[in-house]
């Protein structure tokens, strides 16, 4: 039997109805990032735990543990606490403050002597990692490399050249996927590079020394140049975007652009000087 009256307010005891109000997220226009707080979460690739993404104050990600430590725990140099969304070096004077996951990393080498609670730690994510693995909920990855792919002899770390710079993409150029967030508000999984639209070539451009560097001897790398492509379209690499998302300025970023400022000093074991095969046909590469 239905009833006949509508529904309230209140329930059928006459105490009021709780009813959760929905509050869509959004991205201030101040923002230093457009990284939505809900994706700024993923997981380590090799141990796949659990991290927290954040840029830092020159726009390079780093991945943190996604709890907060007491400072006292944490050596002076693995020190970091946010501020407006963006990660900064040693603490901020509280008795907390966040740590590289790359510390506690269970499939890595920690680069500094760590207390013995910082070791506790890291065998309890080494636990939960086989745990990951044995219910097949996990498979480790290996990180890309400097080597040069067997197939095609192309980086898998690629120098891309755009805006009048330089810069280290984080995977292949067919592997650079668009970091928009979709109606599902899920991660785009369209590439950046357009099938049906204007590609960048494959070009060997001279090493310049960057500002306050010295000299570095004459040598030329092999480079994906985009600096012959629209202005827009630079933006859009530069951005990480698909050309659906391009045009969609609504849509807040689900994840961290990969790229680096490239650096010939830093980043030596991802020069190339040979130019890769030609891709195959109707690729839409150059």
């Amino acid at each position: 039997m239905r009833p006949n009256s509508a529904p309230t307010g209140c329930q059928w005891d006459g105490s009021p109805r709780a009813v959760p109000v929905r509050r869509p997220l959004r991205v201030a226009a101040t923002s230093p990032s457009r990284l939505l707080r809900a994706g700024q979460s993923g997981r380590c690739p090799r141990c796949g735990n659990r991290i927290d993404l954040y840029p830092r104050a020159d726009g390079r990600p780093i991945a943190l543990h996604p709890a907060e430590l007491t400072t006292a725990l944490a050596p002076e140099s693995c020190r970091w606490h946010l501020s407006s969304g963006v990660a900064y070096p040693h603490g901020d004077g509280s008795a907390w403050c966040r740590v590289p996951h790359a510390v506690l990393c269970p499939q890595r080498t920690p680069t500094c002597r760590i207390s013995p609670p910082l070791k506790s730690l890291r065998r309890q994510l080494a636990v939960r990692t086989r745990r990951l693995i044995d219910t097949g909920a996990f498979t480790p990855t290996t990180p890309p490399g400097g080597a040069a792919l067997a197939e095609t002899g192309r980086p898998n770390r690629p120098v891309v050249r755009m805006l009048l710079g330089y810069y280290l993409a984080d995977g292949p150029v067919e592997a650079i996927h668009c970091v928009a967030q979709t109606h599902r508000r899920h991660r785009c999984p369209r590439p950046v590079l357009a099938p049906d639209g204007p590609a960048g070539s494959w070009r060997l451009l001279p090493i310049g020394p960057r500002r306050g560097q010295p000299v570095l001897p004459e040598q030329t790398m092999a480079v994906y140049d985009l600096s012959q492509l629209p202005h827009a379209e630079q933006r859009r690499w530069r951005n990480q975007r698909c050309p659906a998302h391009a045009v969609a300025h609504g849509a807040a970023d689900l994840a961290l652009a990969g790229w680096q400022v490239f650096d010939p000093l830093r980043h030596t074991q991802h020069l190339r000087t040979n130019l890769p095969c030609p891709p195959a046909h109707g690729s839409g590469e150059r």
